[in-house]
């Protein structure tokens, strides 16, 4: 199922909605999935900068998460198919927002996000805010960074040149499918360290590559001591950063760590 969303901003988002292993189970729009049923359970994806739901990539992570859960997928706002312009993390929480409500309105009465690195980031302010009636039930960040406007990787560099430069968001939108806002934010959001706290006590997940070449291990490291004892805290050894170097492997506990927390199963 394709549909277009509109955010509370007003932003019309392209989304997609796999019923995973047990479509029969499920009534669109009107619910009837049994609680502890695998078809109560929809996992929302949240891709990283640059991406969007029909890139390879993202179709992989879905496809594998797909096998534990309905699984819906979004491109973020300058992204794709999607309105708008990309605020690099910002407003992008009522895109998430509404990818939710989607989930919500389509029957299942548990959600997951699961977020990387940009989307990770996403996941975690999004959690943070409690939206009633919204609000995720269980949180997987995979390879986020911890604070905002780090530069002290090569890729990092290259990432604020893409965004803070004309000719970077030109390269952006010609080149990778990507139209960035070209004004700054004000206010500064929270940051995700700033924001994991408030999310207890929903179930954290944060993931992350010990061969990440854009957020060395104190990002990860920094989250975790910030969540306290509700997250748990999954160093990768090998991995590089985000959806690319998440193996299918990987993917399938994150789908089976998402089935458990939620409380998907009996």
């Amino acid at each position: 199922m394709r549909t277009f969303l509109r955010t509370v901003d007003g932003v019309t988002i392209d989304a997609a909605y796999d019923p995973g292993p047990h479509p029969e189970s499920v009534a669109h729009g009107t619910g009837g999935a049994p609680s502890g049923h695998p078809a109560d359970l929809a996992i929302v994806v949240a891709h990283g900068f640059t991406g969007d739901l029909e890139r390879p990539h993202v179709r992989r992570v879905a496809g594998v998460l797909a096998r534990y859960g309905a699984v819906v997928t979004f491109s973020f706002r300058g992204h794709g198919a999607s309105g708008g312009r990309s605020t690099v993390g910002d407003r992008e929480v009522d895109d998430l927002a509404a990818a939710v409500a989607w989930a919500r309105e389509l029957g299942h009465s548990r959600v997951v996000t699961v977020g990387f690195s940009m989307g990770g980031s996403v996941v975690l302010r999004h959690a943070a805010r409690r939206d009633e009636g919204m609000h995720p039930d269980a949180v997987v960040a995979v390879s986020s960074p911890a604070r905002w406007f780090y530069r002290g990787t090569a890729p990092m560099r290259r990432l604020h040149w893409l965004v803070l430069r004309p000719e970077g968001r030109l390269v952006g939108r010609y080149g990778m499918r990507t139209r960035i806002d070209h004004r700054t934010w004000d206010p500064v959001p929270a940051s995700p360290t700033e924001s994991v706290p408030l999310i207890a006590p929903t179930p954290l997940l944060i993931v992350h590559g010990d061969q990440d070449a854009y957020f060395p291990l104190d990002h990860p490291r920094m989250l975790a001591d910030a969540a306290g004892d509700h997250a748990e805290l999954w160093l990768e050894p090998g991995m590089g950063h985000a959806e690319h170097a998440s193996d299918d492997a990987l993917l399938a506990r994150i789908g089976a760590w998402a089935v458990s927390r939620a409380g998907a199963l009996a």
